[in-house]
């Protein structure tokens, strides 16, 4: 009974993933989220919250606390904030709010999953454009995206730094995409919920900042991955007022409001805990370096991340395609990963890429490596 609009989705591979690793008591380095706690002191404020009774509806823009939070830390007017329920919903009720019907999405592949069903909600269509390489890594192909631009297309998701390839977009790029859109009249989705996360001398632009963007663009962030409370689902939207009120038109009728609790002890996280922030990277690079040497002992190409807390490993020479290495690695050596191929609606060129999670603590990495090389 499914509308045949979402019936290409299935389980997502996430999920599949997961349960394979809880099947075979592996180590999941597949879904990505931390396996510590974020600031203590974020954690208490919530804690004191739900005690001291904020535990009803919050304003539907977001506590005033938070919103005073978001405008100090990113500079941006309170009347073009929106609190939601994490990003997800953010680029939900984004593409809902000011997609129409019929319109065509562009989409850098390999892709966030939740990009395609929020487009396909909001019955557009989803025009895949994949990255390109770029040393180690890889990087937006402007050409490829201008080549794709139709009289209907109407939006561009971005995502740096990007997950899953663990990509930081380069400025230049980024500057040449801005007049792009300029030139099409086109809106941007910036999903940049990994800001925070950058590694190896790499630098992050933010797309809002850059000329003539922040009038078209919805800066999408959240307190996810920065301060390891995923399960939280607080995030935030951040648009010019005749943008947001799209946004805010499709989000009210989705869940109307976030968790109230959390909202303050966010608000903390923002303006008080750059240090922890600083030392949580600190952490995520000693995991990277650690899980990346394993991985090249055991004899897979590793690609440089730059950014998120995710490195792509090359599996060709096993002899299998992404699908079928992950497939088989939790009951084999008792390790999950991800394919880049299940983010992609042309995955040839992404067939051997698969993923591997390192927001883990240092001796659970340890022990993935250990058990890679057995």
């Amino acid at each position: 009974m499914t509308v045949n609009r979402l019936r290409p989705f299935g389980e997502t591979i996430f999920t599949t993933m997961s349960a394979l690793a809880a099947k075979h008591e592996a180590i999941n380095l597949g879904q990505g989220f931390p396996d510590t706690d974020g600031p203590a002191r974020m954690l208490e404020i919530a804690r004191a919250e739900i005690a001291a009774g904020n535990n009803q509806y919050a304003p539907l823009r977001g506590q005033q606390v938070l919103l005073d939070a978001i405008t100090s830390t990113f500079g941006v007017p309170e009347s073009h904030v929106l609190v939601t329920v994490g990003a997800t919903e953010a680029i939900t009720a984004t593409v809902l709010g000011l997609v129409e019907p019929g319109k065509e999405v562009i989409v850098l592949e390999p892709y966030y999953d939740a990009y395609a069903a929020a487009i396909a909600l909001a019955d557009a269509t989803r025009v895949p454009v994949p990255l390109q390489p770029c040393g180690a890594s890889w990087d937006l192909d402007v050409e490829a995206i201008a080549a794709a631009i139709t009289e209907r297309t109407a939006m561009i998701i971005i995502n740096s730094p990007h997950n899953p390839t663990g990509a930081v977009f380069s400025r230049p790029a980024l500057e040449e995409l801005a007049r792009l859109c300029e030139k099409h009249n086109l809106l941007v989705l910036a999903d940049e919920v990994y800001e925070n996360l950058v590694f190896n001398g790499a630098e992050h632009t933010r797309f809002y900042s850059l000329p003539g963007m922040s009038k078209r663009t919805v800066w999408v962030n959240s307190a996810a991955k920065s301060y390891n409370c995923t399960g939280w689902k607080t995030g935030w939207a951040i648009a010019a007022p005749e943008l947001l009120d799209g946004i805010i038109k499709a989000k009210q009728f989705m869940t109307f409001v976030g968790f109230s609790p959390v909202q303050p002890a966010v608000a903390h996280a923002l303006l008080h805990e750059d240090a922890w922030v600083q030392d949580m990277v600190a952490g995520l690079k000693e995991c990277h370096d650690i899980l990346v040497s394993g991985l090249r002992y055991a004899g897979f190409p590793v690609h440089e991340t730059k950014g998120t807390y995710y490195v792509v490993a090359d599996v060709e020479h096993t002899g299998m395609d992404g699908i079928e290495f992950c497939t088989q690695l939790p009951a084999t050596r008792g390790v999950a990963a991800i394919p880049l191929a299940a983010f992609c609606d042309q995955p040839e060129p992404w067939k051997y890429k698969v993923r591997f999670a390192f927001c883990k603590r240092p001796e659970v990495i340890h022990a993935a490596v250990e058990r890679l090389l057995n």
